[in-house]
């Protein structure tokens, strides 16, 4: 699944995946319980594909900061929590991506990021990011077999 269909909901903790879409909004799922809600065109909805990160030079799509926790961590859990403190997690998020804007990027900010690779992790759904570089690898396997 790719992040196209994960969401954010305003005052709403966690992510959600959408089921289906109605006339008036959509039915979405919670990653965290797997419960259900309806969403209507009134919430405050931000879909992950279009989130990005300030760094000082530009902006980084969520995708490629989630893809950089994914190498750094092995492919695991965070080593930290979304709970542990504002050093704690600024350090790691420099970590991850070095030249983040540290006015522009709230610990509030880290704290989501961490939370959400941590929950995409758990739900099976970081393997969108991997599509790409499985394309490349595909492609460079089949001309050594040949």
């Amino acid at each position: 699944m790719s992040l196209d269909k994960i969401l954010s909901i305003s005052g709403k903790p966690g992510l959600y995946k959408i089921v289906t879409q109605t006339r008036t909004g959509a039915i979405v799922q919670s990653l965290i319980d797997n419960k259900r809600i309806t969403v209507g065109a009134h919430s405050n909805i931000s879909i992950l594909s279009e989130i990005a990160i300030y760094t000082l030079t530009e902006e980084v799509p969520l995708r490629e900061v989630l893809k950089k926790i994914k190498e750094k961590e092995g492919g695991e859990l965070t080593s930290i929590s979304h709970k542990d403190g504002k050093d704690t997690l600024e350090e790691f998020f420099f970590e991850v991506l070095p030249d983040y804007d540290e006015d522009r990027v709230y610990p509030s900010d880290i704290k989501k990021v961490v939370q959400w690779y941590n929950l995409l992790q758990k739900n099976d759904l970081l393997g969108a990011l991997e599509e790409a570089k499985e394309d490349n690898e595909t492609s460079k396997g089949t001309s050594e077999e040949e």
